[in-house]
């Protein structure tokens, strides 16, 4: 048996490194390693509840909004006040532009630039994968950054700036949108919508979403002939057989994507679990963090994150990350836009996922999915907009209680819990998509999703970052800086 550590990882937010045994060319176990402390829970103790709205966007980048919606809504929850529905269309809106952009870069800059490295040069697709995916040169990265440049100014227009947006508010937004802007809205939506139509999909949005079964998908794929990089994508993993790459643990969680003025949701959330073929609500109170192998105090055990504690032990035996292990009623769960596909019941991503489970394929599959399924949307929320009507609630914040912030960010679930004492913020919690998915060993002994989904990828002579380890660490597309606040 071999050891092999990797790190960092390039084209990765945040710091992280995986550290291998090797048995007969397979992954035999695997520790992964958050290895950058970032502190964000403690340095809110203390100050004012609202200052969690400037500071935690700060925590990311690419999902500042993510963040500072998942903050508004804790804070909106100690509040008791709901947004207005103008506020929340806006703020679905601006979500969504940073999700979606998220997916469009996961797929055109971080993950398919892969299969453009040497290892592949005996493929029948690599000289095509060379010419569309090497970073900066290839045609399709080019026009990709380019159309995430022009889609980001939609967050722009509905929130002032981005990334790090302030106008997110427990009361809904504090920008209204004038009827003019709705129009630019509108194209500019149009005009992405156009580039996934003739360059990503070949087809229509709404043929792709309405895709019912991998045979439709099939059938698509057939008739777009050479046309479009996702026909191109699924001729890969049939070759590579991606769709037995990097399994996951069969239990999905989602909080319910972009809440509705009617209290529903546009994607509805839950727990499916693959096994029973169920999807049951999600228990809140379930939720628990491990610090068994953290560097972080475990004192007291797992705990909700309603009274976590992050306390850092750097010297601590049999740590070896600084994340924490979340659990749900002690199992580990799978997040991200796999898990929003599957407890939608979308028929295409269930019927996938039947056959071959989670993987590298149903993954990155769903992430394409989700950019067929939430453009529309995002045209009828523009059009839903109320002239005239106010797109902010009023709300006092009291000097007790506490409050709690769920959201669905591009990676995933993510969750804000915040308790105030004097009017103070006496205790912040945050479990992130990526504490999900790249989590440590728990007290028992159990891997995270990825810890598991790395077992038996394949390991070629000679390789000192194995490419197939590559691919399922990409297909969970992490984001490092989230996971470790």
């Amino acid at each position: 048996m071999s050891r092999l550590v990797i790190g960092p990882f390039n084209r990765v937010e945040g710091d992280l490194e995986v550290r291998l045994d090797i048995a007969h060319a397979r992954v035999t176990s695997a520790h992964v390693n958050a290895t950058m402390y970032r502190g964000f829970e403690q340095i809110l103790v203390g100050r004012e509840p609202l200052d969690a709205l400037v500071y935690v966007p700060r925590i990311c980048g690419i999902c500042s909004v993510s963040q500072g919606v998942a903050a508004a809504r804790a804070l909106a929850s100690l509040a008791h006040v709901s947004p207005t529905p103008n506020g929340l269309i806006a703020t679905n809106l601006m979500l969504a532009a940073e999700n979606l952009a998220d997916h469009l870069s996961h797929f055109y800059l971080f993950f398919m630039p892969d299969f453009t490295r040497p290892v592949y040069e005996g493929r029948s697709w690599h000289a095509q994968a060379v010419d569309r995916f090497t970073p900066y040169r290839g045609e399709g990265h080019r026009v990709a950054l380019a159309a995430r440049q022009r889609w980001l100014r939609l967050i722009g227009t509905l929130g002032g700036k981005w990334p790090h947006t302030g106008s997110v508010q427990p009361g809904g937004s504090a920008r209204a949108i004038e009827h003019g802007e709705r129009l630019r809205l509108l194209a500019c939506i149009g005009e992405f919508r156009q580039f996934l139509e003739e360059t990503l999909f070949a087809a229509p949005l709404e043929e792709v979403a309405q895709l019912d079964s991998e045979a439709a998908l099939d059938a698509l794929r057939t008739r777009s002939a050479q046309r479009g990089d996702l026909r191109f994508f699924l001729s890969i993993v049939e070759d590579l057989r991606l769709d037995r790459l990097g399994p996951g643990p069969g239990l999905y969680l989602s909080y319910g994507a972009y809440p509705q003025p009617d209290g529903t949701h546009a994607l509805s959330g839950g727990v499916w679990d693959a096994h029973a073929t169920r999807l049951d609500p999600v228990d809140l109170a379930a939720i628990t963090e491990d610090a068994t192998h953290a560097w972080l105090d475990d004192a007291g055990g797992p705990r909700h994150p309603s009274v976590g504690v992050t306390a850092p032990l750097a010297d601590k035996p049999g740590a070896y990350t600084w994340n924490k292990a979340p659990r749900l009623n002690g199992a580990v769960l799978e997040t991200g836009a796999i898990a929003r596909q599957l407890t939608d019941r979308h028929a295409l991503i269930a019927d996938a996922t039947a056959r071959c489970g989670g993987t590298v394929y149903t993954r990155v599959l769903a992430r394409l999915l989700e950019l067929a399924r939430v453009v529309p949307m995002m045209e009828q929320w523009v059009k839903a907009l109320a002239p005239g009507e106010p797109y902010f609630a009023p709300f006092t914040l009291p000097h007790e209680g506490s409050g709690v912030g769920l959201n669905e960010a591009a990676r995933g679930s993510l969750g804000h819990w915040v308790e105030v004492k004097g009017g103070r913020i006496s205790c912040y919690q945050i479990v992130a998509p990526t504490s999900w998915n790249f989590s440590p060993r728990d007290a028992s002994g159990r891997p995270g999703a990825l810890e598991a989904a790395l077992v038996d990828a394949p390991v070629q002579p000679g390789e000192t970052t194995p490419v197939a380890v590559q691919h399922i660490v990409r297909s969970f597309d992490p984001c490092m800086v989230c996971t470790v606040h």
